[in-house]
């Protein structure tokens, strides 16, 4: 059975019992804060489990993709030189809210893994919590596992919880019994950490609710969350020693031993190596398809570690030219059943991976031959601690990551000065931080999301709408009858207001009733799905239960929406002039303007942003209809529709299509057709992050505005030239060139005089021990102007000593220049620095010319006087 088909056979399985199959979320959580990544199936359901939020269905089953590689849950150092530890793993999970328990969730595992995937009965192992009787008697009594197949484990291996307070429960694991080959000794059992007794699958028993204290409750409606990672349960199917073995990975390491053209039985540290590269490949594939890209920080910044540390194993084995995103598109390959759009975005996350490859390998030999030379040091010094300060520089400097240093020194006996490194790193901005605690939503409005509220939003098809008050919240409280002039927040069972979402700013209007009217200036939308009106109470109050009137601010939406369109059609344009790797990667839509962030590796020319402006504007004329399509989630993606990184969807979808030019998955509100828009204006480019670039733009009347603005300054710049706006740049260019002639004119002057000044300098020069020496105050206006004083000063007098100084606004600026038959007895940079000294400053050299600059220049006088002294006491 192939990886994909094992997949495949889960979700078929508890589809077929009425188990709702949910799409696996991105790998950046939505909506919480605590977490750096989706690292458990259970991820997207927290709010659920916690009684936050109701869903539209009590079982649910995902095959979930996950990362673990920052932050709490960090297996990263492991990887490569474990059978079972990845940076990016799938979680495949059947999940009860509130419906079925302990005895359906054991039924269904025993069923799905001996009649499905056929394992052997008598070869499965069971472990449960200490006192947890309820289970062990399912297990024994109802599944008919003998006593002696039933281990009892601490809380340590058998009891689950969501963190120190909240949901929480025993758990039962069923492991698998791969056979005395696989054993650490005569003594192995099931608790040990070798792969005789493998764990497959988790039952968590979620039936508690811990307090601060450590009082346990019984939750009211007690839920099952299961775990099964599919590359271990695939490894036991194929009937291979490791994860690494199975058909989901092995063809990644093939590739890898392709391109080093060496195999992982030559040495154990090839091995590790071509493991390293395989699972980070898989890491990196599907961090960088759901949006995160190396940066210095946060999320962007683990992938950065995760690929420069394959990029260094890729070194051990002799991979020195960027490989890693030829091993990436075998991932796409292997994926693509599953994850159609991974495959789609190849272009994309192929490029973000080859530029970060050639940006590291450019450091990296330098960041080796440094870490090298400290090794070296500390042998010969009989040290064994790599310094803090070393590895900070290594980090600051080179890019690498302690981890890096880790893997270097991982078979020597040393350590890492991790104490000193973190004190250095305080001091620069946290890199990558995952808060423990989870923050639910506010406290007032908790009880309409955990009763499964969630207000119908009518304004696709109206602006005005009547509906009752569900919740009036006034300091984050719940209030009654708020007095005029209160912020508050308001909460009705529908509404025509569009709550800020998917880069388009939430809509402003008014709710009014009689006697009362509020101002909405914001609609913003919780993560349960609830639409809050932000505003302020001009006249009357409100309470909850009453009847109001919403009405949108028609003006602002049909901006926005008109924003909103173009959007579509500038990311359509892009794509097509720039290439399909080209991803959204943000945005903003309010009435006002636009702004739209993408995927590119360099800044546009300015000829090709008018291609594209050319593009969209030649797309808005064509004036066809904005097409709207509601769908489910799966018909919507094989249709072809681009569907949005930072976007969270649902079930059912919206797929906006404008003509066969765009389409796109979308919940935002739109212009009726194309030509509404009117007009496209692109105001600025520019680069916001490593890899993304920025364009803002302006549609429909902000356009027409700004270009009747421009024409406004180009009038008046060409009235000030006294000549016409055709005109205008010719005008410019003739009257630059003849500014660089003048200022050519000038230092051509300026030179003559200073050949003039140093040839009539001839009294001004001393002679002491026969060393003829100038020291003189001079005008310049800047270093070259007296570097070239200097050096004529210097040919005049053909042998000899000169420092020059002068006054350039509140600065002091020193040169001296020795001539070379002196440079035996004399150095510029020992002179400058005396002398720079007397004016406040410092400074040094060659031996043959040095400069420095002070902050006292009404000490120039002594500062030169002092020269002679200085000769003298040669």
């Amino acid at each position: 059975m192939t990886g994909n088909e094992v997949r495949k056979k889960f979700l078929e399985y508890f589809k077929k019992h009425n188990h709702q199959v949910v799409r696996s979320s991105s790998l950046v959580p939505q909506d919480d804060p605590t977490l750096l990544f989706t690292n458990a199936g259970m991820v997207q359901f927290k709010r659920t489990f916690l009684g936050e939020e109701k869903r539209d269905y009590v079982r649910a089953v995902t095959s979930q993709k996950c990362v673990r590689a920052g932050g709490k849950h960090n297996d990263l150092e492991n990887v490569g030189y474990t059978a079972r530890h990845h940076t990016f793993f799938e979680m495949l999970g059947n999940f009860s809210f509130g419906d079925y328990f302990k005895e359906k969730a054991i039924a269904f595992a025993w069923d799905l893994l001996t009649n499905g995937y056929g394992l052997p009965a008598d070869q499965l192992w069971i472990s449960i919590y200490l006192d947890d009787d309820e289970a062990f008697r399912i297990w024994r009594e109802d599944i008919g596992i003998p006593e002696e197949r039933i281990v009892r484990l601490g809380e340590k291996d058998n009891f689950w919880a969501m963190g120190d307070t909240g949901p929480c429960g025993p758990c039962s694991e069923i492991h698998i019994d791969r056979g005395p080959e696989f054993a650490c000794g005569p003594d192995c059992k099931l608790g040990c950490d070798c792969d005789r007794y493998l764990e497959i699958w988790n039952l968590v028993f979620m039936q508690y609710n811990r307090d601060a204290s450590g009082k346990m409750t019984p939750l009211p409606h007690p839920s099952i969350d299961t775990g099964m990672g599919l590359e271990r349960v695939a490894s036991v199917l194929q009937n291979v020693p490791t994860n690494y073995d199975t058909d989901l990975i092995m063809p990644i390491m093939r590739k890898a031993e392709g391109l080093a053209g060496k195999k992982m039985s030559d040495s154990a540290e090839t091995e590790v190596a071509i493991k390293v590269i395989a699972d980070h490949s898989r890491a990196m594939a599907f961090l960088i398809g759901d949006g995160v890209l190396p940066s210095n920080e946060g999320r962007g910044y683990v992938l950065r570690r995760i690929m420069r540390r394959a990029i260094r194993y890729g070194r051990h084995i002799g991979l020195t030219r960027p490989f890693l995103h030829e091993t990436a598109g075998v991932v796409f390959d292997i994926m693509k059943p599953a994850y159609p759009e991974l495959s789609e975005s190849r272009a994309f996350i192929t490029n973000v991976i080859r530029n970060e490859e050639l940006r590291f390998s450019e450091t990296l030999d330098k960041g080796l031959t440094l870490l090298n030379e400290t090794l070296a040091g500390m042998a010969a010094q009989g040290r064994t601690e790599v310094p803090g300060d070393v590895m900070f520089r290594l980090y600051d400097t080179y890019g690498f990551p302690a981890d890096i240093v880790q893997d270097v020194v991982r078979d020597r006996e040393i350590t890492l000065d991790m104490k000193g490194f973190d004190a250095r790193m305080a001091e620069q901005r946290k890199k990558s931080r995952s808060v423990v605690s989870f923050t639910g939503i506010g406290e007032a409005y908790k009880t309409l999301s955990a009763s499964g509220v969630k207000p119908e939003f009518t304004g696709y098809t109206a602006l005005s709408a009547e509906a009752s008050v569900l919740l009036v919240v006034q300091a984050g409280k719940a209030a009654d009858a708020p007095e005029t002039g209160s912020e508050i927040e308001v909460v009705t069972d529908k509404t025509p207001f569009y709550a800020e979402s998917g880069g388009q700013a939430g809509d402003v209007g008014r709710i009014t009733a009689e006697g009362f009217e509020m101002v909405v200036s914001d609609t913003i939308k919780d993560p349960t799905g609830l639409i809050i009106h932000r505003g302020k109470i001009v006249s009357g109050t409100v309470k909850r239960g009453e009847t109001v009137t919403l009405t949108v601010d028609s003006t602002a939406r049909a901006a926005a929406a008109r924003n909103h369109t173009a959007t579509h059609i500038l990311h359509a344009a892009l794509r097509q002039i720039l290439g399909d790797h080209v991803k959204q990667a943000g945005s903003l839509v309010a009435p006002g303007r636009l702004r739209f962030d993408f995927t590119h590796f360099s800044q546009i020319a300015p000829e090709t942003l008018e291609e594209i402006e050319a593009v969209v504007n030649a797309n808005i004329r064509q004036n066809v209809p904005v097409q709207i399509d509601e769908m489910d989630a799966e018909t919507a993606f094989k249709s072809g529709a681009m569907a949005l990184f930072e976007e969270k969807y649902g079930d059912r979808v919206r797929v906006i299509s404008l003509s066969d030019f765009s389409k796109e998955l979308c919940g935002g509100t739109h212009a009726r057709m194309t030509g509404d828009i009117g007009l496209f204006k692109i105001v600025s480019e520019s680069g916001v992050a490593s890899g993304v670039r920025r364009i803002e733009a302006l549609a429909g009347a902000g356009a027409v505005e700004y270009i009747r603005q421009t024409a406004r300054t180009v009038r008046d710049a060409a009235a000030l030239l006294k000549d016409r706006p055709d005109t205008l740049v010719a005008r410019l260019e003739k009257h630059l060139a003849d500014h660089r002639a003048l200022e050519k004119e000038v230092e051509k002057l300026k030179a003559r005089m200073a050949t003039m000044t140093a040839a009539s300098a001839g009294d001004e020069v001393r002679e002491i021990n026969g060393v003829k020496v100038l020291a003189k105050k001079v005008q310049a206006d800047n270093p070259a102007s007296l570097r070239d004083a200097a050096d004529k000063f210097r040919d005049q007098i053909r042998s000899g000593v000169v420092v020059l100084g002068s006054a350039i606004g509140p600065k002091a600026m020193l040169i001296a220049v020795v001539s070379k038959d002196l440079a035996g007895r004399f150095h510029a940079g020992n002179i400058i620095k005396q002398t720079a000294a007397i004016v406040g400053g410092g400074g040094g050299g060659r031996p043959d010319m040095a400069q420095a600059g002070g902050s006292k220049p009404e000490k120039l006088d002594e500062a030169l006087e002092n020269v002679y002294q200085l000769i003298a006491g040669e």
